[in-house]
């Protein structure tokens, strides 16, 4: 298989919910059913019924996470469960600790396994080179959520492993200890918060998680609709837009986000050793009252309680950024769910069946406390003290735009959500003080500007 350079980038969407009735005819749309080793084509997802479809299809599928932490134990019992239903179709899991780095290196090679996560640094504009069409976009977007996240040219590739929103873990405890009786609204209530969590208590007031990397990568999911209140800030309007990276004024936009993350780590309101920083002790630290807060995805909230003896202790805020008195969290895609298109034909649809059990019949989005993956499923616990706040996906870009954020941020090399390096270095320039948030801000305004000039993108007001 020849090697193609992956771009970076990933996008984030989610449209509203729809509760519809599935409508699979386990067949072609022309009538006849796809028989495993016939060489037909490989069924669309919602053309197949699980439990009904393929009973004597043999086949040994290879599945690929980044959940270390459960592979032998909750994925290793959904495979399990599936094999009751399929007892002649063997599913295994391979967990994989550098995750992106390792998959990127395996999906040149075709030779990876039958199902995994999509790795962010696929572009869409790439999926069909690696990925098995699971379905045309029109079907499946009526189904599922997060459908335009892996989709391309009206061709879906992946289906996400539920959603998240975007806010803040927290310990309850610990803030009200603290003395704080409201959650904070804006950028400067939450450093006075952290500052007298600070003063009055022995946690630390924010985590970041530096040495792991992707937590600080994490911080570029709140630039678009949690800072703007505008579903189509980051896919429509960020690739046309001059000096996006600016202060407001009004603390709202990107600058308010990076400015959150400056100033915790400037006032020393963040862990003593940022590079000693360990994520897997982290969620036991915050369960158990030694952290106060981390910026991350709600997915991770089901992680903090399961990782110690006070999961009621955990909580979830919107993140602290008001625009127009109103607050907004963005709401999209965990990583997606692909198919091989390089293993054998009877592989692909034993993984297709089993995606197909995972997303509609499994535990796992009660376990992992995300948004389901069928838009007829109700949202976490997690979720339910966001009262007041809309949530909004990323919209899709305009036709013919669709490779146009990727284009500019992979030639920018500002590398929003798929490069944590720039938001490492808000943390090193504010611990160090090598250069202020302004100084940073103008270089990502100068590479974006230059981008823009290179791939002659029109700058709209």
């Amino acid at each position: 298989m020849k090697k193609k350079v992956i771009n970076k980038t990933i996008g984030i969407t989610l449209v509203s919910a729809l509760v519809l009735s599935l409508a699979a005819c386990g067949d072609n749309g022309s009538g006849k059913k796809q028989e495993p080793g016939s060489g037909a084509e490989i069924p669309t997802i919602d053309q197949i019924k699980v439990g009904e479809d393929y009973k004597d299809l043999k086949a040994d599928i290879k599945v690929l996470t980044n959940r270390t932490d459960v592979v032998d134990t909750v994925y290793k019992g959904y495979a399990e469960e599936f094999m009751e239903l399929y007892p002649n179709i063997k599913v295994t899991y391979e967990g994989i600790t550098d995750y992106e780095e390792s998959m990127n290196l395996r999906l040149t090679t075709g030779d990876w396994g039958d199902l995994a996560f999509i790795p962010t640094s696929v572009a869409k504009s790439e999926l069909s080179t690696y990925f098995t069409p699971l379905g045309d976009f029109e079907t499946l977007d009526q189904i599922y959520n997060f459908i335009p996240d892996k989709s391309f040219d009206k061709t879906v590739y992946g289906i996400a492993n539920g959603g998240t929103a975007s806010g803040v873990v927290y310990n309850k405890r610990i803030w009200k200890e603290a003395g704080i009786e409201k959650l904070p609204a804006t950028p400067d209530e939450f450093l006075e918060d952290l500052q007298k969590i600070k003063d009055n208590t022995n946690a630390v007031p924010l985590y970041t998680n530096f040495s792991a990397g992707w937590p600080m990568g994490a911080w570029d999911d709140y630039i678009t609709v949690a800072a703007t209140g505008d579903p189509d800030f980051k896919m429509v309007n960020l690739p046309h837009m001059k000096d996006p990276f600016s202060d407001r004024g009004d603390m709202t936009g990107p600058y308010a986000v990076y400015y959150t993350l400056y100033e915790s780590v400037a006032r020393k309101l963040v862990e003593e050793d940022p590079a000693s920083s360990d994520w897997e002790s982290s969620k036991g630290a915050i369960n158990k009252g030694d952290i106060a807060a981390m910026v991350l995805g709600s997915w991770a909230v089901e992680q903090c309680k399961q990782a110690g003896d006070t999961p009621d202790d955990v909580g979830y805020m919107p993140f602290p950024i008001t625009v127009d008195g109103k607050r907004y969290a963005g709401s999209g895609g965990n990583y997606s769910f692909g198919i091989n298109d390089q293993a054998e034909k009877d592989n692909q649809i034993a993984a297709m069946l089993y995606l197909k059990w995972l997303i509609e019949e499994s535990e796992i989005y009660d376990f992992e406390g995300s948004i389901p993956a069928l838009k007829s499923g109700k949202l976490p616990e997690a979720l339910a003290d966001f009262e007041g706040v809309e949530l909004l996906p990323n919209n899709p870009a305009k036709d013919g735009e669709e490779d146009l954020f990727d284009d500019v941020n992979t030639e920018s090399e500002v590398g929003i959500n798929n490069d944590d390096y720039p938001d490492c270095e808000i943390l090193e320039a504010a611990l160090y003080g090598t250069k202020t948030l302004d100084q940073l801000m103008e270089e990502w305004n100068a590479k974006w500007s230059a981008a823009q000039e290179t791939l002659g993108v029109e700058i709209l007001p």
